[in-house]
């Protein structure tokens, strides 16, 4: 088995002027020069998933045809060892866009390690993060203590989407990737092992 793990980064966000693609690009970054994964970007502006759910759930077909490229979608996100969602607070909380995704998908999630990436004004993405720990807790997902957490981040970006003052955060995103890496080589060992009926 290969000691390189496949880490998808979700940006979250799909609305028109959103932030969320510079700080997804700054996190990839720190996640290949950690060197424990292959890095996987994944914008949800690029598919369209209606928030129409199918009538059968999810949980009893975890299988359904997705429309448009949403099959293309959840091939990525079968493929991820361990995610990074990269979302903003947007009224206490996070967006529908990421819900929709989230909610089309069931197998993809299960026994599989989540960590975040959060900016906002004051919060810095913390209410959506908290929000986010129940969702994927429900979906049979570990979500990882540690996190980066961007307050005010448009004072803290250059115009060309770098970091302006970076140590405090390559040292947050360090301890998230350290953790993500661990639990997604021990939760990649455990899913070859049957769950009890």
């Amino acid at each position: 088995m290969s000691s390189t793990l496949r880490l998808a980064v979700i940006i979250g966000s799909v609305r028109e002027g959103r932030f969320g693609p510079v700080v997804a690009n700054w996190f990839a970054g720190q996640a290949r020069a950690h060197g424990g994964f292959e890095v996987d970007v994944i914008d949800l502006a690029d598919y369209n998933l209606p928030h129409e759910l199918p009538a059968t759930p999810l949980v009893m077909a975890p299988n359904p045809e997705r429309p448009g490229r949403g099959e293309e979608l959840a091939a990525r996100l079968a493929a991820a060892d361990a995610f990074v969602i990269v979302t903003p607070d947007i009224n206490r909380s996070f967006p529908s866009s990421l819900k929709t995704a989230i909610d089309w998908h069931f197998t993809e999630w299960d026994r599989k390690t989540v960590g975040f990436v959060g900016y906002s004004g004051k919060s810095g993405g913390l209410l959506a993060i908290e929000g986010l720990r129940a969702v994927f807790n429900e979906l049979n997902a570990h979500t990882v203590k540690d996190y980066v957490s961007f307050s005010r981040y448009y004072l803290l970006f250059d115009e060309n989407g770098v970091l302006l003052d970076p140590t405090e955060f390559e040292d947050s995103a360090t301890r998230l990737l350290d953790q993500l890496h661990w639990w997604a080589t021990a939760l990649t060992a455990a899913r070859t092992v049957a769950v009890p009926a």
